[in-house]
């Protein structure tokens, strides 16, 4: 790659990894992409990228070749990253480094594929994840912030999901979103209403996930015809699909590492409840959460109904209203959820809570 050794410029990188397919499953890191940036024209100096065999071949699943495309032909002859640790290494170590969501996969990914070689991982003179940079301020009219929808926002085409593809195309959002964050807040306001457009998700649990981005921005999801079994006030049992299924036990293994890493001496609580309950099916607890505006108590969820005829119109609540809420998510009724997953230590009790940030209340 030829960096420079001054160490000054700006290590924009991505890992494409496997998709773990069951609890307990680690991510293996398949490609790894960096470019190095000039801090101050932001121009591409030099790049480096390989694809990476991990130790398991049997890690790459059919969910993880449909996530990048990366097969388990396509590495057979790639080098470990034990192989290309000191690139890595050299790449990283001591610059600032930059890409999107890096503070919640990229910079973990990093860390544990040298711990499994027993080697000291780099460290970052800093980071800018640009994420976590831009929801504050774009995230309004950008949607669910993914990479592939600021791309499409600006028309810099479809995101490949491949490492070096990625870190450019992340540069270039950059480059165009600096203008966005020096704009007034009234410029920033998306006009359009909620009941014209329509609601989906790049991240649709229904038709199954794409890719690891469904597991590690849980904000994104969205699940079709979530059919409510029962429920009171604002927690609500609902059947859950397979694909959803695996999205949660993914991010379970995540959380749980979490948990037990900070020595929590809590008990873990699933998220799912398996066949065996209630009823011959996987369900979840939805909760809808309530906000207080001086001392009047509000939902925080946005919600909506959606007619037999497919008109839908935003419900408007003035206060709290447990009982009206009850008779609007009546056992059998289905909604549209756009879904976070919110961890939670509380009273000795510890696991992820289905949080609805939107709903959308079939009538029919």
């Amino acid at each position: 790659m030829g960096p420079t050794q001054d160490r000054s410029e700006i290590a924009f990188f991505d890992v494409e990894t496997t998709v773990p397919t069951r609890p307990g499953q680690r991510f293996a890191i398949l490609e790894f992409g960096a470019i190095l940036v000039c801090p101050k024209k932001l121009e591409e100096l030099h790049n480096y990228s390989t694809l990476v065999r991990p130790a398991d071949p049997e890690l790459i699943s059919s969910l993880s070749v449909r996530c990048n495309g990366i097969t388990p032909d396509a590495v057979v002859s790639s080098p470990t990253f034990a192989d290309i640790a000191d690139t890595v290494f050299d790449i990283l170590h001591g610059r600032i480094w930059a890409g999107h969501n890096i503070l919640r996969f990229d910079c973990a990914r990093i860390r544990e594929a040298f711990a499994e070689i027993g080697r000291p991982a780099p460290e970052p003179k800093g980071t800018i994840d640009s994420l976590a940079l831009l929801t504050q301020r774009f995230g309004r009219r950008a949607g669910d912030m993914k990479m592939a929808s600021l791309a499409t926002y600006f028309g810099l085409g479809q995101q490949t999901h491949r490492s070096l593809d990625d870190v450019r195309m992340n540069l270039e959002v950059l480059k165009y979103c600096a203008t966005v964050l020096f704009l007034p807040d009234d410029t920033m306001e998306d006009k359009s209403a909620p009941e014209s457009r329509e609601m989906c998700s790049t991240a649709s649990v229904s038709e199954g996930s794409s890719g690891y981005a469904g597991f590690m921005e849980p904000d994104e999801l969205c699940c079709s015809r979530l059919k409510i079994r029962f429920g009171i006030s604002t927690n609500f049992v609902v059947d859950i699909s397979q694909s959803l299924c695996t999205v949660l036990d993914a991010c379970e293994v995540i959380v749980r590492k979490l948990v037990e890493d900070s020595g929590s001496s809590s008990e873990w609580r699933h998220v799912v409840t398996r066949k065996g309950g209630f009823f011959n099916h996987p369900t979840a607890r939805l909760h809808i959460p309530t906000v207080v505006f001086g001392n009047v108590a509000r939902y925080a969820t946005e919600m909506y109904q959606k007619e037999a005829s497919g008109t839908i119109q935003k419900l408007v609540f003035v206060k709290f209203d447990a009982a009206e809420l009850d008779s609007l998510l009546k056992p059998g009724t289905f909604v549209d959820a756009f879904l976070s997953l919110d961890p939670y230590d509380y009273q000795q009790s510890v696991g992820i809570r289905l949080v609805a940030k939107k709903l959308i209340i079939h009538s029919e």
